[in-house]
């Protein structure tokens, strides 16, 4: 089995680009690339963060079949940290959303925190707040979602959200196809 190349067909599945891999699963780019032409072998440890990324894991990466997950306990999300910008953190609910259409992610911004600019694709968004105050902002325009009040729109432009509230922010942002 070419273990480079199958990480590549599967980086490609899920649309992102050697650079966002890297970014989820903190590793450089040029070591993804390297891995993807089989010249450097990852350790299994680092595959296992690798295919987590890609929503996959050991067992399906090396079997020939894989049996379609249909529910995720907390240990199968992907969770990613960020105290600089968002002062919070994503979590990727659905591991394997990049090969489906939409793709669930859970934000929490820490006070002042917000997400980096989605610029305008095809497809719809969906944001309901769980917690907290966010603001919206696309195309130079702000609009305030605040708990449980939810946002839907098609990204013709860029686009951010932003806690400007004094407390912790929670939202599910659903983005189809999938951008996160």
């Amino acid at each position: 089995m070419n273990i480079g190349e199958k990480l590549r067909k599967l980086r490609l599945q899920r649309e992102l680009t050697q650079e966002e891999m890297a970014d989820r699963c903190e590793l450089s780019k040029g070591f993804i690339s390297q891995v993807e032409r089989d010249l450097a072998s990852p350790s299994i440890a680092t595959l296992t963060d690798m295919l987590e990324c890609l929503g996959s894991n050991l067992k399906e990466f090396f079997s020939e079949t894989g049996d379609e997950k249909t529910v995720f306990a907390q240990g199968d999300m992907f969770v990613k940290e960020d105290e600089e910008t968002l002062r919070g953190s994503i979590t990727w609910l659905v591991p394997s959303a990049r090969k489906n259409e939409m793709e669930p992610i859970l934000v929490e911004l820490g006070e002042g925190g917000r997400t980096e600019e989605v610029l305008p694709h095809e497809g719809e968004e969906f944001g309901y707040v769980l917690s907290g105050t966010v603001t919206l902002h696309i195309d130079g325009k702000a609009y305030r979602v605040k708990t449980g009040e939810s946002f839907c729109l098609h990204p013709s432009a860029g686009h951010f959200i932003e806690n400007t509230g004094k407390r912790k922010a929670q939202l599910i942002w659903v983005s189809t196809p999938p951008k996160f």
